[in-house]
C-alpha cells in the first residue's frame, strides 16, 4: 500500500514565500519569430600554411610495402603514446580520405587538411591513404609520401597504422600538437 505523503502546513506557507507572487498564464502556446541568419563569413585564404612543412628530404626512412605499418614518433615523446593511438585513447576528430588522387593532389589535400586541423585545434586525425595495390613493385606511392610529409610537418607529433577496423595499414592515425589561441 502507498502512503501518500501529506505537505504540512508549515511547509506549505515556506513555499508560497519563497515562490511570491505567481500570475496565471493565458495561454501556453509559444510564437517564434523568425530572425535573419548571421552571414557566413569565410576564412581568408593563408599561404602561409605551406610553410609548416621542412623541405629537408628525409633519406633515412625506407620505402614501405602494402601491408607494412607506418610509425613515427617525434623526438622527445614517450613510446606509449602510439600505443594509446592504436587502442583509441586520444578520439578521432577529423578525417581525410586520399584514395585515388595523383601525388600532387594528396599533397594539396593533405596540406589544406592539415592546416584547418590545427586551427580547429584536432588533436587526433585519421587519414586513409590505401594500401597501394596497384602501385608498381608492391611499393605504394601515397603511403610513401605521405610517411614523408607527416614527418616533415613542423605539427605532426605521432603517426602510426591504423587498426585493422580503421583501415589497418592502409590508414594512419595522427596526433598534432595543440597550438594556443596566441600563436595564430
Amino acid at each position: 500500500m502507498v502512503r501518500e505523503k501529506k505537505t504540512s502546513d508549515e511547509d506549505m506557507a515556506l513555499f508560497r514565500k519563497t515562490v511570491g507572487k505567481v500570475k496565471s498564464i493565458k495561454n501556453d502556446r509559444l510564437h517564434f519569430h523568425k530572425t535573419a541568419k548571421p552571414a557566413i563569413i569565410s576564412k581568408p585564404p593563408n599561404a602561409d600554411y605551406y610553410q609548416t612543412f621542412n623541405d629537408t628530404p628525409n633519406d633515412t626512412v625506407d620505402l614501405l610495402g602494402d601491408a607494412d605499418n607506418l610509425e613515427f614518433l617525434a623526438p622527445g615523446l614517450q613510446k606509449n603514446i602510439l600505443k594509446k593511438m592504436r587502442k583509441g585513447f586520444f578520439g578521432i576528430d577529423a578525417e581525410l580520405d586520399l584514395h585515388g588522387l595523383t601525388r600532387a593532389e594528396a599533397k594539396n589535400h593533405l596540406t589544406q587538411f592539415l592546416h584547418d586541423c590545427i586551427l580547429e585545434h584536432c588533436r587526433c586525425i585519421h587519414i586513409i591513404h590505401g594500401k597501394g595495390y596497384r602501385s608498381p613493385n608492391q611499393k605504394p606511392i601515397l603511403k610513401n609520401s605521405l610517411n614523408q610529409w607527416l614527418r616533415q610537418h613542423v605539427h605532426v607529433l605521432a603517426f602510426c597504422s591504423a587498426p585493422r577496423h580503421a583501415g589497418g595499414t592502409g590508414a594512419v592515425y595522427v596526433l598534432l600538437s595543440l597550438m594556443d589561441k596566441h600563436s595564430q
